[in-house]
């Protein structure tokens, strides 16, 4: 499986995406340092109260996260908040045994989705290397996925094995990230590793639409992050927009994985999210 935002040859470039305005005048750059500033003062207190959380959480619950899921999702909530993107959720996370998938559109779906549930990403591997996101992937306990055969097995056992500690691991099937306004496609690939036999029965994908609306007077896309476009211009014009725009998460009824095959789970979760965006 792999649910890293893309950059490289599987990146979808089908658009030209919009300019990305730097911050102009002292007011904007005065809207960066107050919103960015708040944001990193956040997540630094969230991963510093995590650490000595998840030592105590590891001793009476083991590889289980009843505390430090709910701590992430706070600190998630906060950020956001700190950035003056106004989000909501519809719908009601899950019960049981599952994973979540989702459409890509932004860098933002990391705190957008953590937001709406206590999550788990899945992420190829590279994405470790990343400076300062490595950081917050590690202490998220992000489940890092290898291109390699030889290694199959003993990722699809660890795979398994956090499933049945009630990890709610979260991918998305497009492969890479849009602009935000459309779904790409969902690659049934990715489905297949629900459908070993050493996963628990009852088990369930429930289907996740994050659907973002631009500030006023900008365009659409104004949230999508994709193709080839710099981390850093981004964020910074996220930060210096005059008013933010909003964000809805919707949570689509879950889709039970007994008696589907990697094509039906990948097809039902795909309209799923499509009715969510559509709507």
């Amino acid at each position: 499986m792999n649910a890293s935002p893309g950059r490289g040859e599987a990146t979808w470039r089908d658009t030209v995406p919009p300019p990305v305005a730097r911050p102009h005048g002292l007011r904007a750059w005065l809207r960066v340092l107050r919103r960015g500033g708040g944001a990193v003062l956040v997540l630094l207190a969230g991963v510093l109260l995590i650490l000595p959380l998840r030592g105590a959480e590891r001793l009476f619950h083991g590889r289980r996260r009843p505390w430090t899921g709910p701590h992430v999702q706070m600190v998630c909530r906060l950020t956001l908040a700190c950035m003056g993107i106004r989000w909501r959720r519809m719908g009601k996370p899950m019960r049981g045994l599952g994973a979540v998938v989702a459409n890509h559109s932004s860098w933002l779906d990391i705190l957008v989705l953590n937001a709406a549930m206590p999550v788990f990403f899945v992420s190829k591997a590279e994405v470790a290397d990343w400076p300062g996101i490595n950081i917050l992937t590690r202490v998220t306990d992000t489940h890092f996925v290898v291109r390699d055969p030889r290694l199959a097995r003993a990722q699809a056992d660890e795979f398994a094995a956090r499933v049945r500690a009630g990890h709610r691991l979260l991918f998305f099937p497009e492969g890479t990230s849009t602009d935000g306004r459309r779904l790409l496609p969902f690659k049934p690939t990715l489905f297949q590793g629900f459908l070993d036999p050493a996963l628990p029965e009852g088990l369930a994908i429930q289907p996740v639409s994050a659907v973002y609306q631009a500030p006023a007077g900008t365009d659409p896309r104004f949230y999508g992050w994709w193709g080839d476009m710099d981390l850093g211009p981004h964020l910074l014009a996220v930060l210096a927009a005059r008013r933010q725009g909003r964000v809805t998460v919707i949570l689509h009824d879950p889709v039970p994985v007994a008696g589907q095959t990697r094509k039906t789970l990948a097809m039902a979760c795909e309209d799923a999210v499509r009715r969510g965006l559509v709507a």
